[in-house]
């Protein structure tokens, strides 16, 4: 990893972590600093007041979200979901619940106080079938073939090697396991310098791929089915977005073949 790599991953980590201090001594956290603030595009407002009102107030207020992946990931009774930079927790413990005591739900983060504040949610959400773990999502510390979906909200964009990150997904599906995940877009005219003017790096929009970028990079990984649908603008020619794709489910050989419907 170049030394300017290791610098951004830093400082995504820095800002996470303060975000999670902000929220454990009673504050809400921010996404990044101007021109790019927490709104009614970021945070717990992407959620359903019936799903906020059901999860611990240190869990919601620690959404730093753009969208809300629960709600396209059409989870399954008994699935093992896994959270791609599970901050606070929001996502893993709604995943729980809906994957019930059979399935199970893993979140994955690189910040020790992230981590310790979803801990504590899940302990007070009463949640056993959830799992945290430390690393980072271009070395996701699971098998391969390990879970059914994988989600995230608006961290793919933070990555500093996005196509390790769609690699490493790839490889710890289920053949057949697919993904669902909400993250900031950018319109495919948008150049890269337009896109930094936008927020800075450690920012909730900073980094984003094109449309055509994103299609191109979970393709060369080796996804097929992938679906890039806007739901709503972040900034001019930012927009958050659901992220569909499916890995290839294995043929009777054992190899892994086109998927099936």
């Amino acid at each position: 990893m170049s030394e300017q790599s290791t610098d951004l991953r830093e400082a995504v980590r820095r800002r996470y972590a303060a975000a999670a201090v902000q929220v454990t001594e009673g504050g809400e956290a921010g996404c990044g600093p101007e021109p790019v603030e927490a709104d009614e595009n970021f945070g717990s407002t992407r959620y359903g007041a019936d799903e906020r009102g059901t999860l611990p107030a240190e869990a919601v207020a620690a959404s730093l979200g753009c969208g809300n992946p629960i709600a396209v990931a059409e989870l399954r009774e008994g699935e093992r979901v896994l959270d791609l930079g599970s901050g606070g927790g929001i996502d893993v413990l709604l995943s729980a619940r809906r994957v019930g005591p059979t399935g199970r739900a893993y979140g994955l983060d690189m910040t020790e106080e992230m981590l310790a504040l979803a801990v504590a949610n899940a302990a007070k959400a009463g949640a056993t079938n959830v799992e945290f773990l430390k690393g980072t999502i271009e070395a996701i510390p699971l098998p391969a073939n390990t879970v059914d979906v994988v989600i995230s909200n608006c961290v793919i964009n933070l990555s500093v090697d996005k196509p390790a990150v769609f690699a490493e997904t790839f490889r710890v599906l289920r053949p057949g396991g697919r993904i669902g995940v909400s993250d900031v877009v950018a319109d495919d005219a948008l150049t890269a310098a337009q896109r930094a003017e936008c927020g800075e790096d450690v920012g909730c929009i900073a980094g984003a791929l094109s449309f055509a970028e994103y299609r191109t990079g979970l393709e060369a990984a080796g996804f097929t089915g992938v679906e890039i649908v806007p739901t709503h603008p972040v900034a001019d020619g930012l927009h958050s977005a659901i992220v569909r794709a499916t890995k290839p489910a294995a043929d009777p050989d054992g190899t892994v073949g086109e998927a099936t419907t």
